[in-house]
């Protein structure tokens, strides 16, 4: 069946979930396609809000194209969903931001959106925008009380310095943020989520550049940093392979540790026992979007479950909830690139 995707066969899915636990890998209980509407659907996050389910992504002609807006779609359980929004700027929006470039025509491109809850309880929704055929970027957020009416963006970042994914940790932001050709990397702070500062920056961030691309923060509960870094391929770049970042307050000293394995679209989250799980877009014997066990003590990234994906896909947002990770992503293995939901049962360590 096209779309839905379960692993069971002849066994019953208690039956399954149990055999999962006594080998303690990981279990695809279903995966199924939420959204195909766009020609091009892609780059996820997923968040849940006043207990329900919301998931961002770009919607566009193709991958590379220059006419990407922001759709944004609920559910209250995770099994049908509806459009909530479709986020989007007008050349005079453009021109009201006073970028310090302006704009030299209408088409824009806004990519790889990501969601968080803010400390005062509204969903921030963040985005990087091309413009002028891609020489220009500005990285914006909106702000929302409902997740449906989202108003106009506020530029959050230095002009053409992508900032990523935000991560709060103590009522403060924190995001990764690199200028976009060069793709060399700061750390940034906002205690409101909108006027960010940098932490630390360039080699005294990440000592590898050219190269780091996407990159996701997260903290534990004794402050420490982690960081999961993608480096690409340019001229330059000493290396492809993902890196782990690990640094304690005030993060201006990191300590990075390559991982061996070049990956896409990182996302990590600590489960309730302490371990990490990433799901990165893996480049080896083929392109998918996979989970990993992410070990910061090694450190090591190993893969334990390949998610139904292939081609065009990856970016992924993650969800602990219901003793279960629930994880967006998107993927072309089934000829259209569609917006995908999985749940995957983890067995407790």
């Amino acid at each position: 069946m096209r779309h839905l995707h379960f692993i069971i066969a002849l066994c019953s899915l208690p039956s399954v979930v149990a055999m999962a636990e006594d080998s303690g890998a990981p279990v695809l209980v279903e995966s199924r396609c939420i959204w195909d509407k766009a020609p091009h659907n892609a780059f996820t996050d997923l968040v849940r809000f006043q207990d329900r389910w919301y998931c961002v992504f770009r919607e566009a002609e193709g991958h590379g194209s220059q006419d990407g807006v922001l759709r944004v779609i609920t559910s209250p359980d995770g099994a049908e969903w509806e459009s909530a929004a479709l986020v989007r700027l007008t050349l005079q929006d453009l021109n009201d931001l006073q970028p310090l470039v302006p704009p030299e025509g209408p088409e824009m491109d806004l990519r790889d959106p990501k969601l968080c809850i803010t400390p005062d309880g509204r969903l921030m929704l963040n985005a990087g925008m091309y413009y002028n055929n891609r020489r220009e970027l500005l990285s914006l957020a909106w702000y929302s009380d409902d997740g449906t009416t989202w108003g106009l963006p506020a530029r959050i970042g230095e002009h053409r310095y992508w900032l990523w994914r935000v991560t709060w940790h103590r009522d403060v932001a924190y995001i990764v943020g690199r200028i976009a050709a060069e793709r060399i990397p700061r750390l940034y702070r906002a205690e409101d989520g909108r006027r960010f500062e940098v932490v630390v920056k360039d080699r005294d961030f990440f000592p590898h550049v050219p190269g780091a691309s996407e990159a996701t923060v997260r903290f534990r509960a004794d402050d420490t940093a982690l960081c999961l870094l993608r480096l690409n391929s340019m001229p330059g770049a000493k290396t492809v392979h993902g890196h782990l970042g690990i640094a304690r307050p005030p993060y201006t000293d990191w300590a990075w540790h390559d991982l061996g394995a070049q990956i896409g679209g990182p996302n990590m989250i600590e489960l309730p026992d302490g371990r990490f799980v990433a799901v990165v877009r893996m480049y080896d014997a083929s392109v998918r979007t996979s989970l990993c066990w992410l070990d910061p003590g090694k450190p090591a990234l190993t893969e334990a479950l390949q998610l139904p994906s292939g081609g065009d896909s990856s970016y992924a947002g993650l969800v602990w909830h219901d003793q279960m990770l629930w994880i967006s992503y998107y993927s072309s293995h089934e000829g259209k690139t569609s917006i995908y939901l999985a749940k995957v049962k983890i067995p407790r360590g």
